[in-house]
């Protein structure tokens, strides 16, 4: 395994907005992103969401914490999705970023 990978997205939504937005914006992503991406585990307990997903035949674990006012991501990507570390998290960012904006 690589090591994890950790994203912080700054928000003004306040913990609650800020985790509604996320929680609808992940139920899209699993439409939208599953010839790519199937998540096999998604457990919130508060505001604390532990996940497992797999992109390209690989797992990769991680978890999302909702702040007041930033989300941090950590996940941790087997050894070939780490070799796109540097593409992958810009666009972690990105579509973090969109669901948090989008209304």
């Amino acid at each position: 395994m690589s090591k994890p990978v950790t994203v912080n997205i700054p928000h003004r939504l306040g913990r609650e907005e800020a985790l509604r937005r996320l929680q609808s914006g992940l139920g899209h992503a699993r439409t939208d992103f599953a010839k790519v991406l199937s998540v096999e585990q998604e457990t919130w307990t508060g505001d604390h969401l532990d996940f497992r997903v797999r992109a390209l035949g690989q797992a990769a674990a991680g978890t999302i914490d909702v702040a007041e006012d930033h989300v941090r991501l950590e996940v941790t990507l087997p050894w070939l999705l780490g070799r796109f570390v540097e593409t992958i998290t810009p666009a972690i960012k990105k579509q973090g970023t969109l669901m948090l904006e989008k209304k």
